[in-house]
């Protein structure tokens, strides 16, 4: 009984965890950051004459409000001639992968966009990349993962062994689908499947119209393989396999650039969102179950 209890609390005792232990640590890095890095002059200054900019998507895709910002200023900031997109993420859910995606593309068609995956580059954060002008990974990447997947627990065996049971009053023969106190029944896991393929069939057909790929040999380039950044080359998902000074010489070019200057970042915001983007994704990753594109 402790144990259903304590699992089905985790995401509140992880809340208040998360609070405790990393509170007092928030604290002292934000009265730092205003007592030494408050006024910047120099940092405004290399705002105003910058013409490349470079982008970060990190951890487990769930919200990417924060990335959906920085492409749109990106987008509407004449001074920016160049994109680096430089991504390190095992993917996540669904429709915020391919909100990035389209957000990428509509980018790309004002300036150009260089992905750089810079870790893992894989499924969600893979499909976000694809509408890039060149996607290039780091020679340790690791890129693919082109799959969707839905996953739920029976847990009908642990009620009855500590004496719960539900009760359901619902209008419509699949609003039950994905419970987790009985096991499914065939006609709901059908249903499910259904949509898992028709996500799936989105996936591939947008990853092989993006990278000039024959859809109908999707088991070679998807299929849910991870790849190599060597293999990945060789079956067309990623341009070049390299180092980060590479992609942002590829911008450079792609810019046509003749003094290239990056936009420099607030470092405290870029660890803070981090570290918030983080802290979210832990602890929505012990309530949130449903369809990702990992």
């Amino acid at each position: 009984m402790f144990n259903f209890f304590k699992t089905l609390f985790s995401p509140v005792i992880a809340i208040l965890d998360f609070i405790t232990k990393y509170f007092k640590t928030i604290v002292f890095l934000t009265i730092i950051y205003f007592i030494v890095f408050d006024s910047n002059e120099n940092l405004v200054d290399n705002d105003k004459l910058a013409n490349l900019q470079k982008i970060e998507l990190s951890g487990a895709i769930l919200d990417v409000s924060k990335v959906l910002e920085n492409i749109e200023k990106a987008k509407k900031d004449n001074n920016i001639k160049g994109v680096l997109f430089v991504v390190d993420s095992p993917g996540g859910a669904v429709a915020p992968s391919v909100e990035l995606a389209y957000a990428i593309k509509e980018l790309k068609e004002l300036k150009p966009v260089v992905v750089y995956a810079s870790g893992v580059i894989a499924s969600g954060s893979y499909y976000s990349s694809i509408w890039a002008n060149k996607i290039i990974a780091n020679p340790g990447s690791m890129v693919g993962s082109i799959g969707v997947i839905m996953q739920g627990v029976n847990a009908s065996e642990l009620m009855e062994k500590i004496g719960v049971s539900t009760q359901t009053v619902k209008a419509g023969k699949y609003k039950e689908t994905g419970t987790p106190s009985r096991k499914w029944f065939d006609y709901e896991e059908k249903q499910l499947q259904s949509v898992i393929d028709d996500t799936y069939n989105m996936f591939i057909t947008d990853v092989a119209n993006a990278r000039n790929l024959d859809v109908k040999n999707h088991n070679v380039f998807a299929d849910a393989k991870i790849f190599t950044s060597k293999q990945a080359k060789e079956v067309g998902l990623v341009d070049e396999v390299a180092t980060i000074s590479f992609a942002q010489n590829t911008l450079i070019e792609l810019s046509k650039v003749k003094n290239p200057i990056w936009k420099k970042e607030d470092k405290f915001e870029k660890f803070m969102d981090k570290f918030v983007s983080e802290a979210v994704s832990k602890i929505s990753m012990n309530f949130v179950t449903g369809l990702k594109a990992y």
